[in-house]
């Protein structure tokens, strides 16, 4: 299991406690609903290794197969 960081990656309010919050990894933390222990994480996020031309927002919405599918000269992943 990663290791704590000694500190909180919340930006908004949280039921979990400080302590408890600075010895989860920031996964953990991440992983947890916005509204139990709010870090601004979305969950979505982007698989490219390099210059895209596929929008961020598109990149960010789809599963990582679907990007994985696309040509490398248009998205690249590998």
């Amino acid at each position: 299991m990663p290791q704590g960081t000694d500190q909180s990656h919340a930006v908004g309010s949280s039921i979990v406690p400080q302590k408890l919050q600075e010895k989860l990894p920031q996964s953990v933390e991440e992983a947890v609903p916005n509204a139990i222990h709010d870090t601004g994480a979305t969950g979505a996020q982007s698989h490219a290794t390099g210059d895209s031309a596929v929008p961020q927002v598109a990149q960010e919405a789809v599963p990582k197969k679907a990007e994985e599918v696309l040509p490398e000269k248009v998205h690249p992943t590998a």
